[in-house]
């Protein structure tokens, strides 16, 4: 006599053949962490409860101009959201490539409404992009760089509503010097065609960052990554990616939510006590990076615990 294994004992690590191809082509999946229709549901009352920003960790009043920042980090005082980053569907897979110490640094949401510019391609080392200042440093000696990001369809992404695009391989070597700031202009959003394509960054230009201003990337090798709700994919920051634009032949929202995820020896916003991006600039004092994974191996870092999640410090 034969018992199926509780879902909560089971493990969803990766196989070796799934970590090579990883390694290879800088990301895989999607894998389903929700079925359709529970997803459609759980997003339903989620989208709700997003509504209610009293004990977000980045307040309305203190958000200085910087709207995207509202979108971060919502799994701070989001019940759902605190799981879902700890999903072991989700974080087996993570720690197959990490190693078994995870925190989770970062969560935001990625809402593409008809009529949306697509997201321009680009990659993320050390998050500095946007302040010149990294919001990751990765020990010396180590392997690797950059964050493993989660991107999960909360609603459905297909290529007439924004889906992601991959360019397969990319994530070895960088295109963007991260020590260079970008210029943030609000104006420019839906407003930039790139070789045909409405294409921008939030404000922000990201070929203003490219070692080579004369280089494009192959957007022919460019594979789109289609997702039903409750699926996810997971990919390096450093892999080149971008989303389709949303053509808006229908009134439906695409949404996405990324979570991030570096081991937990990994400095996250070193030496920094604020957040300075999309023209504004927030205090970190109620933030804290969530050990979903092994041991916190940096005492250096904030971190969050079920009993100070949305309390203040």
């Amino acid at each position: 006599m034969t018992t199926d294994t509780p879902k909560a004992q089971q493990s969803f690590a990766l196989s070796e053949a799934e970590i090579d191809q990883f390694h290879q082509q800088g990301f895989i999946g999607p894998f389903t962490a929700y079925e359709p229709d529970e997803m459609r549901e759980i997003w339903r009352r989620t989208r709700l409860q997003m509504l209610d920003r009293s004990h977000a960790v980045y307040p309305d009043d203190e958000l200085s101009g910087a709207t995207n920042i509202s979108n971060y980090d919502r799994h701070l005082d989001n019940d759902f959201l605190a799981a879902h980053i700890g999903k072991r569907e989700i974080v087996d897979r993570v720690a197959s490539i990490l190693g078994p110490d995870v925190i989770c640094w970062r969560t935001e949401f990625f809402p593409k409404h008809p009529g949306d510019e697509g997201t321009d391609w680009h990659q993320a080392d050390t998050f500095a992009n946007a302040s010149g200042t990294p919001q990751i440093l990765w020990p010396d000696n180590a392997e690797f760089g950059g964050t493993i990001t989660v991107w999960s369809a909360f609603t459905e992404a297909k290529v007439e509503n924004g889906c992601l695009q991959f360019i397969p391989g990319t994530h070895q070597q960088m295109n963007y010097d991260e020590t260079k700031k970008m210029h943030y202009d609000p104006n420019s959003i839906n407003g930039v065609d790139k070789d045909g394509v409405r294409r921008g960054f939030f404000g922000y230009d990201y070929r203003e960052l490219q070692v080579d201003p004369d280089w494009k990337p192959d957007e022919d090798a460019a594979v789109s990554q289609i997702m039903e709700p409750g699926q996810f994919i997971i990919f390096w920051s450093t892999l080149m990616h971008a989303s389709h634009p949303h053509e808006g032949l229908t009134n439906d929202m695409r949404m996405g939510f990324a979570t991030r995820y570096v081991p937990s020896s990994v400095s996250v916003y070193p030496g920094s006590d604020h957040i300075e991006e999309y023209g504004g600039r927030i205090s970190l004092e109620r933030y804290g990076s969530v050990l979903v994974s092994g041991e916190n191996k940096n005492p250096g870092n904030r971190m969050v615990t079920e009993t100070t999640r949305g309390k203040k410090f």
